[in-house]
């Protein structure tokens, strides 16, 4: 069906643009409409094959060299070698293939969502259907406990409210209507004679119109928006593909080069092929691709143990650029749970603590005398306050079973609530006092009701009362109650309600819904009827409830601020509600509050340019999510996005980083999320921040620490082939380099302890990449200084008289005990090695098992074969170590000129927010 404001028009202008009656379609036209508009179903986007998957990893640059240096390997019959290099590609390429194969399962999870099964009147008769056969024109039957299976325009609605926090993130049941409204543009939330599929009914009954189906519904947009999204790269994955441009580009260049030059000069064809291959081997860090996928699975293990599960290996480094988190309100930053905060009793206001479905807490007055439940508290007021709440509770439906306690109740943390989360605040409040629910109803069983209605605002319930007689209580809109009140109760008893009583109660009530509290009144009417307690009631007080912030949320938050990282809230709630938990929890701290509405009214541009000033979004639709988070994008920074809905899961695929919410959150927001908190607590997303930067800090030691090794090994080649020096290094000892000595340190530099001001340091740019200037500086200057000692000593030896075997031993060694050196001055690109040294045990152990390894390679027999080595003197290994260990002072004086820029740098930066 075309787009149509459904919410302006009658119930009987819908029927009539949709060609249907309030009897439903005939079977025949219902059957034509099905053909015409398609099955009632989700369709998933094109997707790729496994095989172009596995295909799609084979592109990257560095699985490529690797690939050649495995058939080169094989060529030359280094069959170790070859089968070596070739576990690596296939473990980098299959855990690649399961990380993509994963991510696109979000569409699935939302098909799994729809309804299975439709009540609808065809030809006049009520039939089930299933829910793919619905068509627009449908007249669809909707009751407590059904998940709604398509959207549509309510034709009649009995007490019929709707769960819709899976669109809109809106905390409470939305009470329906069938009347017409305004024929504006409205949000989702406001459209209240409408229903959208997906959502669920948990109180009363209705019928709709069906006005969409499939993907044209608004659960089908979401659908949509989400097949349609790209999952972005994180800055790791774009520096390691520069990284194998550049080394593939360099290996041919060097190859052509060195080749080139050695025919010229006349030497063997087959020679120079041969030491081409080996110099190809020594530009490529075999081990880089392992050692970085390793990495990333070992920050992966840390962050469960912090309660955050990844499900793509590169956003572990991608937390530690997060420069923006999006956080919704609902379930992340509060605990999506109703519950009282104060009561107005008597002329007084009661403040209650405890938050949650766990009924302990404290009562205490404006002054801070505490009450109880029993005695004569304050003048009776303690008694005042067990009658209201009794008062409360009888007039409630909802039902609060401990956590031992069996059922499929929404909460499975703790204290579980079945029904209204309205209704449970008042419940729970009550059980803080004391009062025994089960004891209660005992003592007056329910005899008949009026449920509440959204034209009457209010719901009452009759009773036996204990000695005879019966007793109502209602409760509902503070103004809905006093205007059907007569007396009001007292310390000294029930008295007449005058007009400055009603003033002093409504001003209480405004008092309490600034502070964005939900107001409910209470009260009760003794021996009467169901029809007489609409008047003449006894006003007994006011209710003030709220989702309450979670208590680690604010604490999270400071730390954020002192890791320059900014929080912003994104909610489906009224803007007061927003504002009040943002203002407690100090999001807002001078911020906007922006509205869904306004934002239809921003242009992208005008979005962009005012988006650092606003800092809470309300009653915003997941269309507007995605502009949040794009426009931040395109001021270069590094966004989250959390949630739990189905509304959430367009943003958390956009998102640089999605965080969906474990306990809480559906199916579809953790398959298109990155990351899924198991405790969705937001305190968990700052220790994965923690560990992302700690990742990719340690992925710059390990990266520095191979290319500079590399470098030394390159230089060295290049050098010896200008000075017309035989082969320094045998391809097998390139090999053993490059996958044995190179490999074990950079995984151990993968573990290494983070340093202590890691979350007080701003974040990095997006577009800051691996090679910092303390990065490439001091990478240059040990591959550098590693190629000017080593052909140095590998110059002297041979001139000295030495065999060619000889002379290659000492420089294997001694570019082996160089890359050592160099494993611990690369532990800090900033600090002296001289702090904590050997604070990284298994860079320990990973260096000790390397001296025995070499001490085997150089004095073993059959491994000096293997290799080609020779055994030294003790004189010759002496010099060796001399020769090795000059790496340490050069890095080190490297380092503090380093520090000094840094310092000469700091006035002129201050406290810059991140790029």
């Amino acid at each position: 069906m075309e787009a149509q404001l459904w919410h302006g028009l009658s119930a009987e202008e819908a029927l009539d643009r949709l060609g249907s009656t309030k009897q439903g379609l005939s079977s025949d036209e219902a059957a034509r409409r099905l053909e015409r508009y398609g099955p009632n179903e989700l369709r998933a986007a094109d997707r790729v094959s496994a095989f172009q998957l596995l295909l799609a990893q084979l592109k990257n640059a560095l699985i490529l060299i690797l690939i050649a240096a495995t058939v080169l390997s094989a060529f030359l019959g280094h069959l170790v070698e070859a089968i070596t290099i070739l576990v690596i590609v296939l473990f980098a390429v299959v855990l690649g293939f399961i990380q993509e194969y994963r991510a696109e399962r979000a569409i699935e999870a939302l098909q799994r969502m729809a309804a299975p099964n439709a009540t609808v009147l065809r030809d006049g008769e009520e039939v089930k259907i299933p829910a793919r056969d619905l068509v627009p024109g449908d007249l669809v039957l909707i009751a407590a406990g059904d998940r709604c299976p398509a959207d549509a325009r309510l034709v009649t609605a009995v007490n019929l409210q709707i769960e819709e926090a899976v669109l809109t993130g809106e905390s409470m049941p939305v009470e329906k209507v069938s009347t017409t409204l305004a024929a504006t543009e409205l949000p989702l939330g406001d459209r209240k004679n409408l229903v959208f599929a997906g959502t669920a009914a948990t109180y009363g009954r209705g019928s709709g119109a069906v006005t969409a189906t499939g993907m044209s519904t608004e659960f089908g947009r979401i659908a949509g928006m989400l097949a349609t999204i790209e999952t972005g790269r994180t800055s790791l994955q774009d520096a390691l593909d520069r990284v194998g441009h550049v080394l593939a580009r360099a290996a041919i260049v060097l190859i052509l080069l060195i080749v080139g030059i050695g025919i010229f000069r006349g030497q063997p064809l087959l020679e120079m092929i041969l030491f081409g291959i080996a110099l190809a081997v020594a530009v490529v860090p075999e081990a880089l691709p392992a050692v970085v996928t390793i990495s990333l699975a070992l920050g992966v293990q840390r962050m469960v143990k912090r309660n955050a599960l990844v499900r793509r290996l590169p956003a572990v480094e991608g937390l530690g650029s997060v420069s923006v988190i999006c956080s919704d309100k609902t379930g992340t930053l509060t605990r999506d749970e109703m519950t009282v905060r104060s009561i107005f009793v008597a002329g007084k206001t009661i403040t209650v603590t405890g938050a949650g479905y766990e009924p302990t807490g404290t009562f205490s007055t404006e002054q801070g005398e505490p009450l109880a439940h029993g005695g004569e508290g304050q003048g009776g007021l303690a008694e005042m306050l067990e009658a209201l709440l009794e008062a409360a509770t009888l007039a409630s439906d909802a039902r609060l079973r401990p956590p031992a306690a069996e059922g499929d109740g929404k909460d499975l943390r703790g204290w579980r609530l079945h029904g209204d989360p309205t209704e449970g605040a008042l419940v729970v409040v009550a059980a803080k006092l004391g009062v025994d629910r089960a004891a209660l109803e005992a003592r007056y069983p329910r005899t008949a009701e009026t449920p509440f209605t959204a034209e009457s605002r209010r719901m009452t319930t009759l009773h036996d009362a204990p000695g005879g007689g019966s007793l109502a209580f209602a409760k509902g809109a503070p103004e809905v109650i006093l205007a059907a009140s007569s007396h009001q109760l007292t310390r000294d008893g029930e008295r007449p309600l005058e007009e400055a009583d009603r003033r002093a109660v409504l001003e209480s009530a405004l008092a309490m819904a600034r502070q964005a509290l939900r107001v409910l009144a209470v009260a009760r009417k003794s021996d009467t009827t169901l029809a007489a307690a609409e008047d003449g009631l006894t006003f007994l007080g006011l209710v003030g409830m709220f989702d309450p912030p979670r208590a680690e949320a604010a604490p999270a938050i400071r730390v954020c601020e002192r890791a320059g990282i900014l929080a912003l809230m994104i909610t489906g709630d009224h803007p007061a509600t927003a504002e009040a938990v943002a203002r407690e929890l100090g999001i807002l701290d001078g911020g906007r509050v922006v509205t869904g509405i306004e934002l239809d009214e921003m242009e992208d541009e005008a979005l962009e340019r005012q988006v650092g000033e606003i800092k809470v979004y309300a009653r915003v639709s997941p269309a507007h999510k995605l502009r949040v988070v794009s426009a931040w994008q395109r001021r270069g920074h590094y966004v989250a996005m959390t949630g739990d809905g189905v509304n959430d899961a367009p943003a958390l695929k956009k998102a640089d980083i999605g965080v969906a919410m474990g306990l809480t959150g559906t199916d579809v927001s953790r398959e298109a999320a990155a990351m899924t908190l198991t405790d969705d607590n937001f305190a968990s997303i700052v220790a994965a921040i923690e560990e992302g930067r700690r990742v990719f800090g340690n992925v710059k030691k390990y990266l520095m620490y191979l290319l500079s090794c590399n470098i030394g090994e390159i230089g060295l080649m290049v050098v010896a082939s200008f000075a017309g020096l035989p082969l320094p290094l045998t391809t097998v000892q390139i090999l053993y380099v490059n996958l044995a000595t190179d490999g074990l340190p950079a995984l151990a530099l993968a573990v290494d302890p983070p340093d202590a001001d890691l979350m007080s340091r701003p974040p990095r740019g997006r577009r800051s990449g691996l090679f910092s200037r303390p990065v490439v500086t001091l990478m240059l200057l040990g591959g550098v200084w590693a190629t000017v000692v080593n052909s140095g000593l590998f110059a002297w030896v041979l001139a000295a008289g030495a065999s060619e075997a000889k002379a290659r031993t000492m420089v294997f060694t001694s570019i082996v005990l160089t890359e050592f050196f160099k494993a611990y001055s690369f532990r800090s690109e900033r600090l002296s090695v001289a702090v904590r040294p050997f604070a990284n045990k298994w860079l320990n152990l990973a260096i000790g098992w390397e001296l025995v390894l070499l001490g085997f390679i150089l004095y073993f027999p059959p491994m000096e074969r293997v290799f080609g080595t020779l055994a030294m003197s003790q004189r010759e290994l002496a010099v060796v170590a001399g020769v090795a260990a000059t790496i340490v002072p050069v890095l080190e004086i490297g380092k503090w000129f380093l520090r000094r820029a840094e310092r000469r740098r700091e006035p002129a930066a201050g406290s810059a927010a991140p790029a």
